[in-house]
């Protein structure tokens, strides 16, 4: 039991270190020294730098495409799956900061063939969300608009709540999203 605990605050804290420094300007000494263990008894834990960013990349990729594959298999209309969509994205983006921050910010760094691995992760939930996007544009749901422009819109104004969500006081998780869905989502709906 000590040795997963002990693990999970190495992931934890190597998360925050990468968070305020950068993947790359973090170093293993720095990140032994935040959980009290000598380098070379952090090795008995993890295997390195690259396994962590690794598995934080990962556990969020698929986080957001298991999301996805629920609300794809739910009996909703394309306008219902994209509310749950940028819904989903928002409870992600505001439960972990921290781990999405070096999702989003830092799988750049991840070597092959795991970056290719990630990146097709990527392009599949992308692919999948145009998807619905454009099954609500056929059914005269949405306005038209190219889908792929819309999708990237969403993900990008969505990829950046990380940054300054948490240094608003005051605004609730369910404010935040029924304002976030105000001004994203009902742009897209057809009048």
């Amino acid at each position: 039991m000590a040795r997963n605990s002990t693990k999970e605050r190495i992931f934890e804290e190597a998360a925050i270190l990468f968070r305020d420094k950068g993947y790359l300007a973090s170093t293993m000494r720095e990140l032994a020294a935040k959980v009290d263990l000598q380098v070379s008894s952090l090795y008995s834990y993890i295997g390195g730098k690259e396994e962590i960013l690794h598995k934080i990349c990962f556990d969020n990729a698929r986080r957001f495409l298991t999301g996805l594959k629920n609300i794809e298999a739910q009996p909703l209309s394309p306008s219902e799956k994209v509310q749950k969509l940028i819904s989903e994205q928002i409870h992600i983006a505001t439960s972990d900061v921290t781990s999405v921050t070096i999702f989003n910010d830092e799988w750049r760094h991840l070597s092959e063939p795991y970056l290719a691995e990630f990146l097709q992760m990527r392009k599949d939930y992308e692919r999948r969300f145009i998807k619905i996007i454009q099954e609500g544009i056929d059914a005269g749901e949405f306005v038209e608009i190219d889908a792929t422009v819309a999708v990237f819109t969403l993900l990008t104004s969505l990829r950046w709540l990380h940054r300054w969500y948490p240094a608003r006081k005051g605004i609730s998780i369910k404010s935040l999203e029924r304002e976030i869905l105000k001004v994203i989502f009902h742009g897209l709906k057809a009048r």
